[in-house]
């Protein structure tokens, strides 16, 4: 065995078996870094390895140097690294983190106002696609909401601004998606018209100032017309109404509505449904 491997490494071109070398000579001093009980070196050689972008060496140099960092004047600038590292290598959630915690411990440091930033940030950056679970985007807004309220002047106020512009509309598009689906589910179970028209709203209501409102009131309409479409002869012609009294509301609130032709179309079968309905009460 020791013969075959030996012409294995024969066998291998000269650049790779130098490659092999420095690649093992660098584990083992890395490993021998971390051993070593000289902390200045080791922060300054924390340092380096951020400042080339290598956080995960920082960050595992740095957690060593904690401990016994702390109440030192390196310990405030060693934390501001640690926890860029972990924004670095994409890991937001830890990073916000140790961001408010940087802000907390340090709320006299010229860093902290970008940390508590840095906080709210993280929460966004960490915060799926809109279809899904949404409880850090909630948690962003309060947390920059919180930042700007107490530093509207920063230099980071306009950026958070825009974050949390940026979260209503993810929370607006995921209230308005599952209005939508209560609505296509409409064909398989009626009552969903009705939660449908209930949920597009409240999206109006909790989100006034949405460029979508006339499309949400165009789907109330069409989900009261449908609801109607599908209720008990004694409720149909009340029904109805509901549907042309939504259509009136988008007509006298949108009048350029691009909405209003296709919703007209229902308020105008919602009322020859009405008549239909009159007449053959008259009969």
């Amino acid at each position: 065995m020791r013969f075959q491997a030996r012409n294995v490494l024969l066998a291998l071109p000269v650049v790779c078996i130098i490659a092999i070398g420095i690649l093992f000579s660098s584990c083992n001093g890395y490993q021998k870094l971390l051993k070593s009980s000289d902390v200045n070196y080791k922060l300054t050689k924390a340092n380096e390895y951020f400042n080339n972008k290598d956080y995960a060496k920082a960050q595992e140099l740095y957690e060593s140097l904690m401990p016994v960092m702390k109440n030192t004047r390196n310990y405030e600038p060693l934390y501001y690294r640690y926890a860029y590292t972990y924004y670095y290598m994409k890991e937001y959630l830890i990073a916000s983190f140790q961001f408010k915690n940087f802000a907390e411990a340090f709320p006299n440091s010229p860093d902290a106002e970008e940390c508590e930033y840095m906080h709210g940030y993280c929460l966004y950056k960490d915060a799926p696609n809109f279809t899904l679970d949404q409880t850090n985007t909630v948690k962003s807004m309060e947390a920059l909401q919180s930042f700007v309220n107490t530093h509207p002047k920063s230099k980071y106020a306009v950026q958070a601004n825009d974050v949390i512009f940026d979260c209503h509309n993810k929370l607006e598009s995921k209230d308005a998606d599952a209005a939508r689906l209560y609505y296509n589910l409409g064909p398989y179970r009626p009552d969903c018209y009705k939660a449908a028209y209930v949920a597009y709203k409240s999206v109006m209501h909790n989100y006034p100032e949405s460029t979508n409102m006339d499309l949400y009131q165009s789907m109330t309409v069409k989900a009261l017309y449908y609801y109607a479409k599908e209720s008990i002869p004694e409720k149909q012609e009340e029904r109805f109404a509901s549907a042309m009294g939504a259509y009136q509301e988008l007509l006298s609130s949108y009048p350029n509505s691009k909405y209003l032709q296709d919703a007209g179309k229902f308020n105008t079968l919602a009322d020859n449904n009405i008549k239909k309905i009159r007449n053959n009460e008259h009969k």
